[in-house]
C-alpha cells in the first residue's frame, strides 16, 4: 500500500504546473508569453514565439476525461507552452534553429 501511493504522489509531482506562461525577452522587451490551446489559439498564439506540446497536460486530460470540464480547459487554453522566442522571420522552431 506505502509503494503505491508513493508513485501516486511521485506521479502528481511530475504534473504539477503543466501548463507553464512565461516571460520572455531581455531587459525593457521583457514580455508575458501565457499557454494556448485549441480554442484561444487566435488570441493567445504569438508568431514571434517558439511553443512545444505540454505532455503533462495531455495526460492530465486522458486521466481525467470522465470530468469533462479540465480535458476542456486543458486542450482548450492551455495545450502549448511558450518555449522561447524565435531567433528571426526563417526560424522553424526546430532543434537546430
Amino acid at each position: 500500500m506505502k509503494k503505491s501511493v508513493a508513485l501516486v504522489v511521485a506521479m502528481s509531482i511530475l504534473l504539477v504546473a503543466c501548463g507553464d506562461p512565461e516571460y520572455l525577452g531581455n531587459g525593457p522587451n521583457r514580455k508575458h508569453y501565457p499557454t494556448y490551446g485549441l480554442f484561444n489559439e487566435s488570441t493567445a498564439k504569438s508568431k514571434d514565439v517558439c511553443y512545444e506540446l505540454s505532455v503533462g497536460n495531455v495526460i492530465w486530460s486522458i486521466i481525467l476525461f470522465e470530468t469533462v470540464i479540465f480535458p476542456v480547459y486543458f486542450v482548450g487554453w492551455s495545450l502549448y507552452n511558450p518555449v522561447r522566442l524565435k531567433k528571426g522571420p526563417g526560424d522553424q522552431c526546430t532543434f537546430d534553429s
